[in-house]
C-alpha cells in the first residue's frame, strides 16, 4: 500500500529539487533540466509546500540546502537512481527478464562467470547483471534479486539455498615449497604465511586440525581470496585457498599443495534472496541451472576419485 499523496511527490518537483541541490544554483538546474529559471523556482517551492518543510535557504541569488534538505536530497538521488537503473534494465531487456545478482569477487570470477555462457545460451534474451558485494547488505533496500555468499546467513528473514562446502588447501608455488623444505604442518609455522581479513582465525583451525601447537600467526594479510592466490603463485607465502577456485592453478602446476590430504573444511556457499522474489522467473530460471551446474560438478569430481 502507498503511503498518503503528500509523501508522493510528482517526479518533475524531486527532479528540479535534486538538481538544484546538486549544482547549487537554480539557474544551472533550468539549463540541465530545458527548463526557465522561475519554473524550476516554482517547482522547489512546490515541493517545500507539500512537505511543508524549507529545504533551501535563499541568500540572495545563491541557493544553500538545509539541514532537513540535505538529508531529504540523499535519499530522493538514491531514489532517482534507482528508477534510472529499472528504465535502463526495462529498455535494454523488455520482457523483463533481468536478474540482479550479488556476487563474492573469487567466486565470481574463477567459478560462476566461465560457465554464464552456458546460461545465456539457454535462456536467450535474459539479462544477468553480476554486482560486487563484500560487505553486508539489506534485501529490503537494495535493487538485489538475489546473492550468492559464504558462510552464516547474513539477512534475516532471507531464503537460503545451499550450493556447496568448501574446503580450503594449504597452497604455495613449487619455487616456495622447494625453498622452504616444507615437509610437515610444524614446518609451515617457520615460513610466511598470507591472511584473509575477513578469515582472520582460518590458519588457527588448520594448525589444530593438524595437532600443532602454536603462538601467535603473523603474516601479509589481504581482503579478497584472488589478490592472495596471485600472492602464492608469486611465491610470497603459503595461503588457504579454496580448492575449487584455484583448479587452474593447481592443474598448471603454478600452484601445488604444501601439505597433501590436510584440506580444511570451512563451510557453505549459499544463494540468498527475499522470500518475495522465489518465484521470479529469472531468479527460478538461475537457481535451477546453478543447481544443474553445482551437481555436474559434484559427480565428475567423484568420477576423478573413483578412477
Amino acid at each position: 500500500m502507498l503511503p498518503p499523496r503528500r509523501f508522493l511527490p510528482s517526479f518533475s518537483l524531486l527532479a528540479a529539487f535534486e538538481a538544484a541541490a546538486r549544482t547549487g544554483s537554480v539557474t544551472a538546474a533550468a539549463q540541465e533540466l530545458g527548463l526557465t529559471q522561475s519554473a524550476v523556482s516554482r517547482q522547489i517551492s512546490a515541493l517545500e509546500k507539500q512537505l511543508d518543510v524549507a529545504l533551501f535557504l535563499r541568500e540572495r541569488q545563491t541557493i544553500r540546502l538545509t539541514i532537513a534538505g540535505d538529508t531529504y536530497v540523499r535519499e530522493v538521488r538514491e531514489a532517482l537512481r534507482r528508477i534510472s537503473n529499472a528504465s535502463l534494465n526495462l529498455r535494454a531487456n523488455p520482457s523483463g527478464g533481468t536478474l540482479n545478482l550479488a556476487i563474492l569477487p573469487f567466486f565470481g570470477t574463477r567459478w560462476l562467470t566461465p560457465r554464464m555462457p552456458h546460461f545465456l545460451d539457454a535462456y536467450p534474451g535474459m539479462v544477468v547483471n553480476l554486482i560486487t558485494r563484500l560487505e553486508p547488505f539489506d534485501f529490503r533496500f537494495d535493487t538485489l534479486d538475489a546473492a550468492i555468499h559464504f558462510g552464516p546467513p547474513r539477512w534475516p528473514g532471507a531464503t537460503l539455498v545451499t550450493l556447496m562446502g568448501e574446503e580450503v588447501v594449504a597452497a604455495c608455488s613449487p619455487d616456495f615449497f622447494a625453498r622452504y623444505g616444507l615437509k610437515g604442518a610444524g614446518d609451515l609455522l617457520k615460513a610466511p604465511l598470507l591472511h584473509l581479513n575477513s578469515r582472520p582465525d582460518a590458519w588457527e583451525m588448520w594448525f589444530r586440525q593438524q595437532g600443532v601447537a602454536f603462538d601467535a600467526l603473523h603474516g601479509m594479510l589481504f581482503d579478497q581470496f584472488i589478490t592472495m592466490a596471485e600472492a602464492a603463485t608469486a611465491g610470497l607465502g603459503v595461503a588457504l585457498l579454496p580448492r575449487v577456485l584455484i583448479a587452474r592453478e593447481l592443474e598448471l602446476g603454478q600452484l601445488i599443495e604444501a601439505l597433501p590430504d590436510t584440506d580444511l573444511r570451512t563451510g557453505d556457499y549459499h544463494l540468498a534472496y527475499p522470500p518475495d522474489r522465489a518465484n521470479y522467473p529469472p531468479l527460478v530460471a538461475f537457481r535451477d541451472w546453478l543447481l544443474t551446474e553445482i551437481g555436474k560438478d559434484r559427480l565428475a569430481r567423484s568420477d576423478r576419485i573413483g578412477q
